[in-house]
């Protein structure tokens, strides 16, 4: 792990970068391509990065910060800029700034994802187990929902109580409701698919409530300078419903290919006689499959949405008009952004 030294006497480089300098607040590799945004999620979603020390993580964003200003340190390589890019974006907030907690990261995903996705998937059997593991999934779902969240619409204490005991609610009756009507009326095979059932259910429900207050009043719109000209309720619907989306189809592969898999791995002899190893295979099946699905569904729409402002103009006329008030000499924009969370 390469490491970045503070240093309180650093100096302008002394190199005058022009069109070679990079631009810290744009992605490296085109957003408006699938492979682009592929690309960038891969890569800020580096599960090892989540090792990088604190020291090292603020070093990292004082030197984009130095950077920024034409003041890093003289000597300062292309390498070690694009290396502390990357660990900012992989630890801080990109509305507020703060440094995010390493297991509601995206970056933590894959270890985070992979232990409790795989011990979901062998502990199906009884009730109490499905049970004990959709409350840790869901406890760690609701960490990355409050962690990825678009920080501009704050949520309350009481609403995010709210949306962690109603998710956790829906995925545990989805999960028993599947359990005992598949162990009742279809093949032992479909049992292990109540996991899936849960979690797609507790995530239509988790999300939006996590995030309701962007709902309610709408959130930050901006142009494409990033100047805030207004608000919008459907812009934060188009948001959460996509990160429902990606969140769904993130684990799916691994939790809708692995059980038949199981399953029929499980009917040989060499199988049955290692089955403290069960959960462990499935562990690392799993990780193998976020290690590829976690950039793959954050890439399926763009981090930075956009919703045309003649929607505004239909379904919500009073942000039109404080859009019009605050667009300098009336030259009202075609599109208008916001950052759509994870």
């Amino acid at each position: 792990m390469k490491t970045f030294e503070l240093n309180a006497s650093r100096k302008p480089s002394s190199k005058k970068m022009t069109t070679d300098r990079l631009d810290l607040d744009k992605p490296l590799w085109d957003q408006s391509t699938f492979l682009g945004r592929w690309r960038h999620f891969a890569w800020v979603t580096d599960f090892r990065t989540c090792v990088a020390s604190e020291k090292e993580l603020y070093a990292a964003k004082n030197l984009c910060e130095d950077y920024r200003l034409g003041k890093e340190s003289a000597g300062t390589t292309r390498e070690q800029i694009i290396y502390a890019k990357k660990l900012y974006e992989s630890a801080f907030h990109p509305d507020t700034g703060e440094l995010q907690n390493v297991f509601g990261r995206m970056s933590f995903q894959v270890p985070g994802g992979m232990a409790v996705t795989g011990a979901m998937l062998q502990f199906y059997r009884t009730t109490t187990a499905v049970v004990f593991w959709q409350w840790v999934n869901q406890s760690f779902n609701a960490l990355v929902n409050y962690t990825n969240r678009n920080a501009n619409s704050p949520v309350t204490t009481a609403q995010l109580g709210t949306a962690y005991v109603s998710a956790t609610a829906a995925a545990m009756l989805t999960a028993i409701g599947c359990k005992t009507f598949w162990e009742k009326r279809a093949n032992p095979l479909m049992a292990r698919y109540v996991p899936f059932a849960a979690v797609a259910a507790a995530n239509c429900a988790n999300i939006p409530l996590m995030r309701q207050n962007e709902i309610r009043s709408g959130i930050e719109l901006s142009d494409e300078n990033g100047n805030k000209l207004t608000r919008s309720k459907i812009a934060a619907v188009k948001g959460i419903s996509q990160v429902i989306i990606s969140r769904i189809v993130m684990c799916a592969p691994g939790m809708l290919i692995l059980p038949p898999i199981m399953e029929k791995l499980e009917t040989y002899p060499w199988m049955q006689k290692i089955k403290a190893l069960h959960a462990p295979m499935q562990v690392m099946m799993v990780g193998c499959f976020l290690t590829f699905m976690v950039p793959t569904a954050c890439a399926l729409f763009p981090q930075r949405c956009s919703i045309a402002v003649s929607t505004l103009q239909q379904w919500e006329p009073e942000n039109y008009e404080i859009l019009k008030k605050n667009c300098p000499k009336g030259k009202i924009p075609e599109y208008l952004y916001f950052n759509k969370g994870l």
